[in-house]
C-alpha cells in the first residue's frame, strides 16, 4: 500500500538533516527512546503493543508503521496488537464521554446563570 502523500515518506535522508539541525535534541531523544524500550519491569513485546495503542490514539502514521512491525518482531501476534488497538479505540471514546462531565457543567452554570 502506498502513502496517500498526506504524510511524506520517512527516509534515512530526512531523518539525518532533521538529526543535523538539532545533533544533541537528536542524541538525547535517540538515548530516551532506546532506554525507554529496553525490556525492564514490562517486556519489549509489551512496550511495543503499548506503543502501537498508543500511536492509534496519537494518530501518528509514521509510529504506526514503525512500532507495529516492531511488535510483531518482538513476538506480538496479529491478534495482539489488534487487540491493543481496540483497547486504544475504547480509551479514546471513553475519554470523549468522560469529558462530556465538563460540558454538563457548563450547562448546568448556564441554566442556572439564565434562570
Amino acid at each position: 500500500m502506498e502513502n496517500n502523500n498526506l504524510y511524506p515518506k520517512a527516509t534515512r535522508e530526512l531523518a539525518e538533516k532533521k538529526a543535523a539541525l538539532a545533533p544533541k535534541n537528536i542524541e538525547a531523544w535517540r538515548t530516551f527512546s532506546k532506554t525507554v524500550f529496553e525490556a525492564g519491569a514490562l517486556d519489549e513485546k509489551t512496550k511495543q503493543l503499548i506503543a502501537v495503542a498508543v500511536a492509534h490514539v496519537t494518530q501518528c502514521p509514521y509510529c504506526i508503521r514503525s512500532h507495529t512491525p516492531l511488535a510483531l518482531r518482538k513476538g506480538a501476534t496479529q491478534e495482539q496488537i489488534m487487540e491493543a488497538i481496540w483497547i486504544a479505540a475504547e480509551m479514546r471514546a471513553g475519554a470523549a464521554y468522560a469529558h462530556g462531565t465538563l460540558a454538563m457543567e457548563e450547562i448546568e452554570k448556564y441554566n442556572q446563570k439564565n434562570n
